[in-house]
């Protein structure tokens, strides 16, 4: 179930639509954040390369004047405002040989760094690298440039608060571009919820005109040219809908009623014969018959006009609290006389939870046909099972016969209107019971299936909801 909805939900417009907002706009703030992030690394590392070679400036400047002693004090100083596990300082000679004992304990483990000292060697005034150092957190940035001929200093600084620095600037970026995420992913959800609102209401609208209200149409909200169009395309083909099926009701009445006023005066007319006495036997057997095709004539026209209603969703539903158990009951006892004389065994499989919301004459109307048609096409000695179970939001209706079933050719039409398979060509019917049943069910917003096995029967089954408004 949980598989269902989660497919269903990733499955929506709305949901695609977020999720590429929300990952463009991500994506693009990731970029951007990116590169103010290595931009912010970068002014910091070049101010941190700017303060070393004020440094070595100052240093060369108090050589030049004061020489060796006064440097050394003045690195002394330097080496005390920065901090011993912070600074370290040494002079060297253009050979790379240590001048003096170099300064600050964070010198302990360095290298000589004499890849610096031979590209002084070679014309460079300075050059930069950072040196890892055993037993430190974190790396030096190593200065080494001439502060005199033949005198080489090296200055090292570490780079604990640079990285601590950009260590906050990165935490803090993380989070903008969390939040980031989130706010375009729910901004993302109101874009495509306000994009895809026309649509929502066109689909509304839809359902709600499948339910039989043809007067509806989509209001047009200036919610942009696409979906303006839409609602428009749309109202214009419920309308031309609605008129087709009103000129084809109103052809089907005409056409019922063009034939109930000469059949209902055949009738008439044969009736007043056989009452007239005095005919020949021939006369009123002719008679009875003119009056048998007639009720067949007049039961057929109905049915279709019970049938064209329900499809086009304008027969009136007579709603009431109705027990399909119950109604399964009264049927059966009425069929029960004519099982007795087929010698078919009618067995009941009823539940007490089978209330729905429906039309009692239209419910037992389609019952009495799935009953009649299971008795009809079951052979002497067989049984016919008719079972009621209330399932969740819906109850289940199935009639069960031991006839001779039905052909894979024939199972897609046994719905069809007037439709008659090669065995039941024999036996009186006019092919409407059961695309009746299946308009009835339809109306109720049920369904009706079958099943069946050659040779061994078949299983129509009807759902109905217990509250039509479900669906």
């Amino acid at each position: 179930m949980f598989l269902r909805k989660r497919l269903r939900v990733t499955g929506k417009l709305a949901f695609r639509l977020t999720l590429w907002y929300a990952v463009i706009f991500t994506v693009s703030c990731f970029g951007a954040l990116m590169v103010f992030y290595l931009a912010t690394a970068s002014v910091i590392h070049y101010h941190t390369d700017l303060e070393l070679t004020k440094d070595a400036k100052e240093f060369s400047s108090i050589y030049a004047a004061k020489g060796v002693g006064d440097l050394r004090a003045a690195m002394l100083i330097e080496l005390e405002s920065e901090g011993a596990d912070n600074m370290f300082l040494r002079l060297l000679d253009g050979r790379g040989k240590e001048v003096t004992l170099p300064i600050g304990s964070a010198w302990n483990g360095a290298a000589s760094g004499q890849a610096a000292i031979h590209r002084l060697n070679e014309g460079e005034d300075r050059f930069f690298e950072t040196m890892a150092i055993p037993d430190r957190p974190y790396p030096f940035r190593v200065l080494t440039a001439n502060i005199a001929p033949d005198i080489i200093m090296q200055i090292g600084q570490s780079l604990e608060d640079d990285e601590r620095l950009i260590q906050a600037c990165r935490e803090v970026l993380s989070a903008i571009l969390g939040l980031v995420a989130l706010l375009s992913a729910v901004g993302g959800y109101l874009f495509a919820r306000r994009a895809l609102a026309g649509v929502g209401e066109v689909t509304k609208t839809a359902n709600e005109i499948s339910k039989g209200a043809f007067e509806r149409r989509v209001e047009i909200k200036g919610r942009g040219e696409e979906i303006d169009t839409l609602a428009e395309t749309f109202n214009r083909m419920v309308e031309k809908i609605e008129i087709l099926i009103r000129e084809m009701k109103e052809m089907t009445d005409n056409i019922a009623h063009d034939l109930k006023s000469p059949i209902t005066r055949i009738r008439g007319a044969a009736e007043a014969t056989l009452t007239g006495g005095n005919l020949p036997r021939d006369f009123a057997l002719m008679s009875g018959s003119i009056v048998e095709e007639c009720d067949r004539l007049l039961v057929m026209i109905n049915t279709m006009l019970d049938i064209s209603e329900a499809e086009a969703g304008v027969a009136k539903l007579a709603i009431e609290d109705l027990d399909v158990a119950e109604v399964v009951r009264e049927a059966c006892d009425l069929f029960q006389p004519v099982a007795e004389s087929n010698q078919v065994k009618v067995i009941q499989r009823l539940t007490e939870d089978a209330m729905i919301l429906g039309d009692k004459m239209k419910i037992q109307r389609a019952v009495s046909n799935l009953l009649d048609n299971a008795l009809k096409y079951t052979p002497q000695g067989g049984t016919v099972t008719v079972s009621v179970e209330g399932k969740d939001d819906q109850v289940v209706l199935s009639v069960i016969d031991t006839g001779p079933g039905v052909s894979d050719r024939d199972l897609p039409h046994v719905f069809d209107r007037f439709f008659r398979g090669d065995r039941s060509r024999s036996l009186p019917g006019t092919g409407l019971g059961l695309n009746l049943t299946l308009a009835i069910a339809r109306a109720h917003g049920g369904d009706v299936k079958v099943t069946s096995v050659p040779g061994q029967g078949s299983t129509f089954t009807m759902t109905l909801p217990r509250s039509p408004l479900l669906h």
